[in-house]
């Protein structure tokens, strides 16, 4: 019987990107304690062995992102490719949050949330901190204008992202240092502006909590593919080794075996030597 399409989509070969996509989402979890570096590390093992979408769907099941990983749909018509996430962060809209204050106090946005298009922010003796690294952005374009007077902020952005710093600063200054990095296809621009008196405004370029599981796990697995490249390749020596030392003895044994030959030859004559000369001497008499 021919399958139904439900089936035949299970069936489907399942891409690097759909691996990564389980992937990532298992990271989430593992962040958030959903699961234990045990069960990660085993559901990590069994995605990258994964070959079909009915492999890959059952791995994220019981997660709040289950079913991150739907069926392609094959489509003719020729689309625009995005890079990895960024098409899907870049949501529009005015963003979920447009300002923040701090006076002799301080300020946070990070984690979840979306950055708009201008976010104004104000600091006179305090600080404050906009972390972009798990953000939405609401265009592939944004501004984030900083006032800094006798304070300081930091601007926070995942790799990938372009960043472009228009401050000026007065006995204060803005940081230039991640300027000039190129961005990945799709990623949208920061632009930093504003003004810093007596304070200064920072830009750092820092991997998210998940990303840098992510790496220390395939250190780890570097680490342990290194060692079994290492023991592979002791094992391999020592049987050389081995295997030379036996050859060595075999040769020994051999020329051994051939002395003693040669020594009961030469014995054997020997006697046959002086069997002869008791056989002459007696003959004489």
């Amino acid at each position: 019987m021919p399958s139904s399409p439900a089936n035949s989509a299970q069936e489907l070969r399942a891409s690097d990107a759909d691996r990564e996509r389980v992937a990532e989402v298992l990271r989430d979890a593992l962040a958030e304690g959903r699961l234990d570096m045990e069960e990660f590390e085993e559901r990590l093992d069994a995605t990258y062995r994964a070959r079909t979408y009915g492999q890959l769907a059952p791995i994220t099941q019981d997660l709040p992102a289950a079913g991150a990983v739907p069926p392609p749909v094959v489509s003719l018509a020729k689309e625009p490719e995005e890079s990895g996430d960024w098409g899907q962060r870049i949501v529009g809209g005015d963003g979920s949050s447009s300002w923040a204050v701090a006076v002799m106090s301080g300020f946070q946005r990070k984690g979840r949330w979306t950055a708009p298009k201008r976010f104004n922010c104000f600091a006179f003796w305090g600080g404050g901190e906009i972390d972009l690294r798990e953000a939405n952005f609401a265009d592939r374009e944004i501004e984030i204008n900083c006032i800094a007077i006798m304070g300081g902020m930091n601007v926070i952005v995942p790799p990938g992202v372009e960043v472009v710093v228009r401050g000026i600063g007065i006995m204060g200054g803005f940081d230039h240092t991640e300027e000039g990095v190129p961005r990945e296809p799709g990623a949208p621009r920061v632009v930093i502006t504003g003004f810093a008196f007596w304070g200064g405004v920072g830009v750092e370029r820092k991997l998210t909590r998940a990303d840098r599981l992510r790496l220390k796990e395939l250190r780890r697995q570097e680490k342990l593919d290194r060692k079994a490249a290492r023991r592979e390749l002791h094992a391999s020596f020592r049987e050389e080794v081995e295997e030379a030392h036996r050859s060595m003895l075999e040769g020994h044994r051999d020329l051994l075996r051939e002395r003693q030959k040669e020594q009961r030859e030469l014995q054997r004559e020997r006697r046959e030597t002086r069997r002869e000369e008791r056989d002459r001497r007696r003959g004489g008499y």
